[in-house]
């Protein structure tokens, strides 16, 4: 049997939607609420759409809610989230800057929800917190300020700033923040409704372990990928890769080859230029310092391996449109 939250005024929460947020994060956040209203049998949670200029708010997949523009909205509140996925940290706009440094003024708590911190964070509302984002964003934003305290968690709440990673994540936060305003077990209660029986804690990895990425269990391969994840900027020879793996160089090329389908080398190479590419489309590094970032030593060789793996100079890939992505 359930406890039934005591009487209280209900907590009012925005979502402040900004067009091509993932439409499961946003679920994710919004329905565990909803349930709590509905288990409760009253309003916990009094939940507004929001939107920067418009009556609506397109999500990733095309479906959109109906929102209050923000010049409408007013600051009656006691937390906003900023919902966004997409290319959160291209994103400008200063009425959407204003209306939130307007709500820290008024002491309004505020969140993020996958790329929802790295707009805070550009409006320089996130200094001093510890903050979370979508794994897709955070080394970007590094390059961004060194400044910021991100951690790779599924949430973080640090006083009057709640954020999560995104995808199902909110599931976890809103799990934490009913437990803590109703008790844990009207909160379970709620994960129960959802059949989200196994409740995250905070500090649990966004990503599947190396082993599971690339479905690798050899120790020593699995030490040399790591190694080589963390050794982007400073890329290590094949000869150092064996020895800090504790395996010989022709063993450990025998083992990429079988479970990697490729030369180690080769696998190194297209890891770094994989970040190159994140780092081009999601940061705005120059150039030259991308290609710094994965080792290269100057721009044309940045730019030569680069074509020679995408096809595409990393000028071109910066220029053109991406899909919509994140969490």
């Amino acid at each position: 049997m359930r406890d039934t939250p005591a009487a209280s005024d209900p907590m009012k929460l925005g979502f402040l939607l900004i067009d091509g947020y993932a439409l499961m994060s946003t679920s994710a956040a919004v329905e565990p609420l909803r349930a709590a209203n509905l288990l409760a049998s009253k309003t916990l949670y009094d939940l507004r759409f929001l939107s920067p200029a418009h009556s609506c708010a397109m999500s990733s997949v095309g479906s959109y809610f109906k929102t209050e523009p923000i010049a409408e909205a007013g600051t009656d509140f006691d937390l906003v989230f900023v919902v966004a996925g997409g290319e959160p940290l291209s994103f400008r706009d200063s009425t959407v800057t204003r209306y939130l440094k307007t709500l820290d003024a008024r002491r309004v708590s505020l969140g993020g929800i996958s790329g929802g911190a790295a707009i805070l964070a550009l409006a320089g509302l996130m200094e001093n917190r510890r903050f979370t984002l979508h794994w897709q964003h955070i080394d970007a934003l590094r390059d961004l300020s060194d400044r910021l305290l991100i951690e790779r968690r599924l949430f973080v709440i640090d006083r009057d700033r709640y954020t999560c990673a995104g995808g199902v994540a909110p599931l976890d936060m809103m799990h934490a923040m009913v437990s803590a305003k109703h008790g844990a077990r009207f909160a379970r209660s709620i994960s129960d409704w959802f059949i989200h029986t196994e409740i995250r804690p905070a500090e649990d990895p966004q990503r599947a372990g190396i082993g599971a990425q690339y479905n690798v269990q050899h120790p020593a391969l699995l030490a040399a990928i790591e190694l080589m994840n963390s050794h982007i900027a400073d890329p290590l020879s094949l000869g150092q890769l064996g020895i800090l793996s504790g395996i010989g160089v022709r063993q450990l090329e025998r083992l990429s080859l079988q479970h990697l389908g490729q030369p180690l080398m080769r696998f190194y190479r297209e890891m770094r230029l994989q970040k190159a590419d994140e780092l081009v489309q999601q940061s705005a590094l120059a150039l030259v310092d991308v290609g710094l970032a994965i080792g290269c030593a100057n721009a044309s060789h940045f730019s030569r391996l680069f074509k020679g793996h995408f096809g595409i100079t990393p000028k071109q890939r910066r220029a053109r449109p991406r899909p919509t992505n994140g969490g």
